[in-house]
């Protein structure tokens, strides 16, 4: 659709009734409340497909892989939210999540991009290299020598039979980094969700959303503890004592 051309006025998603509520053609409450897991209403959601099995545990697997890092800054600017606003949950909510960038969470939908280009990993190695940039997937600034999310990712794709066309090119592509680069850079934990999900057809619209649904869960921890033990107002202290303030 282009920008200012209205498309028809519809939706696929919901409609609620008097009597009901339908999702994706299913009623909520007599067909998907109590049979379908929260992980596998995602997927229909935004799929409007029922996930198969792989693809369900392969979407929970990422889920868990995500959802927590530590005190990232989305976290911390999420208390340091709650705590200027005891009753804003939502706001804090808001808040951590503006932060879910590519530096964050990870560049999973990027990475998906480039195993989709068809171009030969050797080439996109050399490319990337002269151009100075940082390969979508690779190294991680703690996680060295190898990210232990994305070898448990790639373990059980293997496991369960799933590994196909996308975990073969990011290990090729794994393998021409460390040639180009002349230095193994671990593949990161966005390469291996990316790759498996390709493999088990998940559209791009899901491995965009995977990460910023995985980090609410993240957040929404964080503020329960933030409510039990605060930390907001500390962290905000100590990041001014770290701060040299110059007067030029």
């Amino acid at each position: 659709m282009e920008i200012g051309k209205p498309g028809d006025p519809v939706t696929h998603i919901s409609q609620a009734y008097p009597d009901r509520v339908e999702v994706r053609g299913r009623d909520l409450s007599g067909e998907l409340m109590g049979r379908l897991s929260f992980t596998e209403y995602f997927h229909l959601l935004v799929t409007g497909q029922e996930p198969s099995e792989q693809q369900r545990f392969f979407l929970d697997l990422v889920l868990v892989a995500l959802a927590e890092h530590g005190m990232m800054p989305t976290n911390v600017a999420a208390r340091m939210t709650l705590a200027a606003d005891p009753q804003a949950l939502q706001g804090a909510v808001a808040a951590g999540i503006l932060g879910v960038g590519p530096v964050i969470v990870g560049t999973a939908a990027e990475c998906a991009r480039l195993l989709e280009s068809g171009e030969e990993p050797i080439e996109a190695a050399r490319r990337i290299h002269a151009a100075g940039e940082k390969v979508p997937g690779f190294g991680h600034p703690i996680h060295k020598p190898v990210d232990p999310r994305a070898e448990r990712i790639l373990e059980l794709a293997d496991e369960r039979g799933v590994s196909g066309a996308g975990v073969a090119r990011a290990r090729a592509l794994r393998d021409a980094v460390a040639e180009v680069w002349g230095k193994p850079l671990p593949m990161n934990v966005s390469m291996a969700i990316a790759a498996v999900m390709l493999d088990l057809d998940f559209p791009d619209a899901a491995i965009e959303a995977v990460p910023i649904l995985a980090r609410t869960a993240g957040l929404l921890a964080h503020l329960a503890e933030e409510q039990e033990n605060p930390l907001g107002f500390l962290l905000a202290g100590q990041a001014e004592e770290a701060v040299e303030y110059r007067h030029d």
